[in-house]
């Protein structure tokens, strides 16, 4: 359950569109491993981000399988504090985009600055699956990522499934088109003055460890 988030001028604002991948699907005790991010003006993608992160846990097998993220790939890699200081950068004046993100990579990320002590991010955030139920309220279905791009009839090329860069240009397609039916509609502002359910996603045979 959403609510309490205005974001206003919809279609004049720059997007900063970002994905996370972790060692598991439970924020509150998974840790990130790689930040995605692309900046979207005027529907364009205009620059690109990726980060991988250093994680204190490893990554199980299932989630090396699914992402192609290694333990190898990430030895080496920069430690949450650098890689979220290098990603505010690069959001700096945007307003941050995601998919599923009230219910798991705004949290994650919230998680991770409080217990690093670094600042968070205080941009406003769009989720393009509140978006869409926003706008259908009488969808029962779970609205990935994968039920966006069919509904939309959206290309999958060009992006690399669960790759948090590849997942953000495949978000960037959905956000464009969203942001193209609100300006249909007449609706300039994002407005949650009241609670909106949306269903929580879920990954099939994929435990919460």
């Amino acid at each position: 359950m959403v609510h309490g988030i205005t974001v206003q001028d919809l279609a004049s604002r720059t997007y900063c569109v970002f994905d996370l991948e972790g060692t598991g699907i439970d924020f509150d005790r998974n840790h990130i491993t790689q930040i995605g991010a692309v900046r979207l003006e005027a529907g364009k993608i205009v620059r690109t981000f990726r980060a991988y992160v250093r994680s204190p846990r490893p990554i199980p097998p299932s989630i090396e399988a699914m992402t192609g993220i290694s333990n190898a790939m990430i030895q080496e890699a920069p430690a949450f504090p650098e890689a979220i200081r290098a990603f505010r950068a690069f959001c700096e004046g945007s307003v941050l985009a995601t998919q599923a993100g009230y219910e798991y990579d705004m949290p994650m990320l919230e998680r991770h600055c409080r217990e690093y002590g670094v600042p968070g991010l205080e941009q406003p955030v769009l989720d393009t699956k509140a978006m869409f139920a926003w706008l259908y309220p009488e969808c029962e279905a779970v609205i990935s990522t994968d039920y966006l791009l069919d509904y939309y009839h959206l290309s999958r090329e060009g992006a690399q499934r669960h790759d948090a860069l590849g997942d953000c240009v495949l978000i960037s397609r959905i956000l464009t088109q969203l942001l193209a039916e609100y300006k249909e509609r007449g609706i300039a502002d994002f407005r949650l003055d009241n609670s909106l359910t949306v269903r929580r996603f879920a990954i099939p045979g994929m435990a919460r460890t």
